[in-house]
């Protein structure tokens, strides 16, 4: 077989890979009721914990097996987009905040959405198609000159990639896996305990989702930084990320690969554009969802309730497309995977997603109260 096909074969490996990761996301993610926006919205209209718990243990799985395979030398986090040594603070802040104003207006995060569409959700449908197309646009049109121009400026350059290990141990002149191993401990560990400390989490469904939640984010690491990766490309001689968008390691997000299924589709005759890891992911969800939403005849078609509800959805679907590419990720793209490398920018995208989140919630409660 010719050298210059074997790229396009690692493609398609990488690719079922991905297919392979989302379907099992989504089957336990359905299963479990998996969902960052519910667990804001838990906490700000009935402080109930539960969800917020699963989220951030995922966080802490993600986080202790990720460094483990740093400390190992099998996946090298530098070669990410969340650890670039430039840290655009500001459009961490501004699109985590809009995509977490958006998600409560569209009723769910990226991952809840595929979700909804497995079980039936038309609505779901139309919340794709249109966080897909201002993801677009973020990316390559309109919205992205706005960010290009406004936002991305506005950045700290750092004599380190931005994850906390490489900055923590260059300031203290010590070294990074020492202080890769301490905050392991301290950080995904202490999510860890934080979400065994409680009882209603400790059942099974809920820790179940969780715990697959979080291995998932880092086998999305395995395949695309181990498996995907190639010290010299037969075609240009130089290391390469072999299946992905960005071309470098990526792990489960879900608002880029929106707009790259859409251009896939648009663009479906242009032999150049391939099924990526993130668009198999996305579709896997979709599928899992299904799986488990007919098994056991919880399938259900959902179409909106008014022309007012068709426009919340559509606000919040523009929110998150362009929210989620201006801070590079989504609530799980961020708030599991790109935490998992302890990322600085993922730190601020989660915050800020998790503050337009509970703004928007406690200002439909109010609004709410007053009808």
């Amino acid at each position: 077989m010719a050298t210059s096909e074997a790229p396009l074969i690692a493609a398609s490996t990488i690719a079922l890979w991905g297919a392979g990761l989302g379907t099992v996301f989504g089957y336990f993610a359905n299963r479990t009721n998996f969902c960052t926006m519910g667990a804001v919205a838990d906490i700000v209209n009935m402080q109930m914990w539960t969800r917020m718990r699963m989220w951030l243990f995922a966080l802490g799985v993600a986080i202790l097996a990720t460094g483990v395979m740093q400390l190992t030398g099998t996946i090298d986090i530098s070669k990410t987009i969340y650890t670039a040594p430039k840290l655009v603070w500001l459009s961490h802040a501004v699109g985590g905040l809009l995509f977490g104003v958006g998600m409560t207006l569209a009723g769910g995060c990226g991952s809840k959405t595929l979700i909804r569409i497995g079980g039936g959700n038309l609505k779901s449908l139309v919340v794709f198609a249109f966080v897909a197309i201002a993801g677009y646009m973020t990316l390559k049109g309109l919205f992205g000159v706005w960010r290009v121009a406004l936002l991305d400026p506005m950045a700290i350059t750092l004599s380190t990639p931005q994850d906390l290990p490489s900055v923590l141990s260059s300031a203290m002149g010590m070294s990074r896996n020492t202080m890769l191993m301490a905050l392991m401990a301290l950080i995904g560990g202490g999510l860890v305990v934080f979400g065994l400390k409680s009882a209603h989490f400790r059942r099974a469904e809920p820790l179940t989702g969780a715990l697959v939640v979080g291995l998932i984010a880092a086998a999305g690491w395995y395949v695309t930084g181990h498996i995907g990766y190639i010290a010299e490309h037969p075609e240009t001689l130089q290391e390469a990320f072999i299946g992905t968008n960005s071309g470098r390691a990526e792990s489960i997000s879900f608002i880029a690969p929106y707009s790259y299924s859409l251009e896939l589709l648009m663009f479906w005759s242009d032999t150049t554009k391939i099924v990526t890891f993130g668009i198999a992911t996305a579709l896997g969800v979709i599928a899992g969802s299904a799986i488990y939403a007919i098994s056991t005849g919880r399938f259900r078609v959902e179409s909106f309730a008014s022309a007012s509800d068709l426009g919340r959805h559509l606000i919040g679907s523009i929110l998150m497309g362009f929210g989620g590419v201006t801070a590079m990720g989504c609530s799980v793209g961020q708030g599991v995977t790109g935490l998992s490398t302890l990322s600085i920018g993922s730190l601020i995208t989660f915050l800020a997603i998790v503050a337009g989140s509970a703004l928007t919630v406690k200002w439909e409660y109010i609004q709410a109260m007053k009808d």
